[in-house]
């Protein structure tokens, strides 16, 4: 139902999907990012330091949006937890979103070892925090005053998936 595309900055072969995700992160920027945040208008700016930044294709290699992992915790030889980010079109929002986020799950505890995985959301952003919640995270704090957003303090939610109880609770996935 979904395929995921490592989208690699040093290799052509995924670099023409950079035009739909520069789109994607535009409409949901304020999501994504504070006042802090650099603002980069070149997405390939922006993806250069994020070494696992996967586009998400639907069954039919239709362009559904992105997601990341970044800020991993660990040593060398163990991963301990790594941040979340996620970015869909409108059209994938529902069915397709709970599925494609439990099967990132899936591979991410798979291929890198993780014993955690969490998420920061801005309160307002009550689509994510429902995504994320049906996909088995729970949330784990509030961080207040955490950062600023359109110049006012902004909290911060926090929310964590733990390995243990994802592979508790797995569910089988087809393979696409």
């Amino acid at each position: 139902m979904c395929k995921f595309i490592l989208l690699d900055t040093c290799n052509n072969r995924s670099l023409h999907y950079t035009n739909k995700v520069q789109r994607c992160f535009n409409r949901y920027a304020k999501y994504l990012q504070d006042d802090f945040s650099h603002g980069e208008k070149d997405i390939i700016s922006y993806i250069s330091n994020i070494p696992f930044f996967y586009i998400i294709l639907s069954y039919d290699n239709e362009f559904m949006g992105f997601v990341y992992l970044d800020n991993f915790v660990g040593d060398d030889k163990n991963n301990y937890s790594a941040e979340l980010t996620t970015c869909f079109e409108p059209h994938a929002w529902g069915t397709f979103t709970r599925y494609s986020a439990k099967f990132f799950l899936k591979k991410a505890f798979d291929e890198f070892g993780l014993y955690k995985i969490k998420a920061y959301v801005f309160p307002d952003n009550y689509r994510t925090s429902v995504l994320l919640k049906s996909s088995g995270f729970e949330y784990e704090t509030t961080l207040k005053k955490e950062t600023v957003r359109k110049n006012k303090l902004q909290d911060i939610d926090i929310y964590a998936i733990y390995r243990t109880y994802y592979y508790k609770n797995e569910v089988k996935y087809e393979q696409y």
